[in-house]
């Protein structure tokens, strides 16, 4: 039985990472200091071969048994958490990162780390590929995030090529599904809570700038493969499908039955006007690409939502 570790199991993703390595035949040790992961999401994976530690990895840290393989899930990752922790946030990237790779390279276990296609900002290129170096501001109030993950690439591979520790880089677009918090300020669950409550949907700017949404069963399987891969350069997990935001929001509108209408707000600072990735090296390296496309997502996250989960209202 494998042994995984997993930072920010707690949270919206690492969760249902947590879950699918279990069902896999995993033993699956989780950190998370539920900042903003929650018990909610893995009380049901309470089982002997399951692990909580409740450790903040801004601090250093040690598990006392043997671990095969390391994903780096942990860290603020909407706006709404990054722009109220940016200290915090930075210090994951760096102080946490340097941590659980030091981790991973004592336990002589292959490590991933769960970068973003934020790293890519504002894109000048369209669609991105892993080649392309990025638009960040890096003083902007959405720099925190985006630099925090940038270091924390060029730390994975400097301990790949100095300390000859088994690393991957996953670079993840727009993830979606069960257990997300519904005022995490991400587009879909924002307009999923504002759909079943009946309230306006709100759209930054024109809702003319793009994402690309991937249902997180997809986005699961694709850092499975990567991590079981010998892959040590970055990979894009995401879907291709790209839909500007009016359209996410009339999807949802549609999905949901409801009667809300669509209001437009003031596009934040450095809001990214396109997004979508490029998933060839996914295609050719691990034999990955998504299956759910996104009316069949938004239809599953809210069967598969448990009650008042996508709402707030418990």
């Amino acid at each position: 039985m494998p042994t995984t570790l997993v930072t920010g199991g707690a949270g919206f993703l690492g969760s249902h990472l947590c879950e699918t390595l279990l069902e896999r035949g995993h033993r699956v040790i989780c950190v998370d200091n539920l900042e903003t992961g929650s018990l909610i999401n893995i009380a049901h994976l309470r089982q002997p071969e399951f692990t909580h530690l409740n450790v903040d990895i801004i601090e250093p840290y040690f598990v006392d048994e043997p671990i095969d393989f390391v994903y780096h899930l942990a860290s603020p990752a909407s706006p709404i958490d990054y722009l109220r922790l940016p200290l915090h946030t930075l210090k994951v990237g760096s102080f946490g990162t340097h941590h659980t790779i030091g981790l991973a390279k004592h336990k002589r276990a292959r490590f991933l780390l769960a970068s973003t296609s934020e790293v890519y900002g504002d894109p000048k290129e369209h669609p991105q590929t892993e080649a392309y170096w990025g638009n960040v501001n890096p003083i902007g109030p959405r720099g925190v995030y985006d630099e925090a993950k940038r270091y924390a690439e060029a730390l994975t591979m400097a301990y790949h090529r100095q300390q000859g520790v088994d690393t991957a880089i996953v670079r993840i677009f727009n993830t979606y599904g069960p257990r997300m918090r519904s005022n995490d300020g991400r587009a879909l669950p924002t307009f999923l809570r504002q759909a079943l409550l009946g309230q306006p949907l709100t759209v930054f700017g024109d809702g003319s700038q793009t994402r690309s949404f991937c249902y997180v069963e997809d986005l699961v399987a694709g850092l499975i493969a990567l991590n079981e891969s010998g892959e040590h350069n970055p990979v894009n997990i995401g879907n291709p499908n790209e839909f500007t935001l009016l359209e996410a929001a009339e999807k949802v509108i549609e999905i949901t039955g409801s009667t809300s209408k669509i209001v437009f707000e003031p596009l934040p600072t450095d809001d990214p006007q396109v997004r979508q990735p490029d998933i060839t090296r996914a295609r050719e390296v691990l034999g990955w690409e998504p299956k759910v496309e996104l009316i069949e997502g938004l239809g599953r996250t809210i069967k598969e939502s448990t009650d008042g989960q996508l709402t707030g209202i418990r």
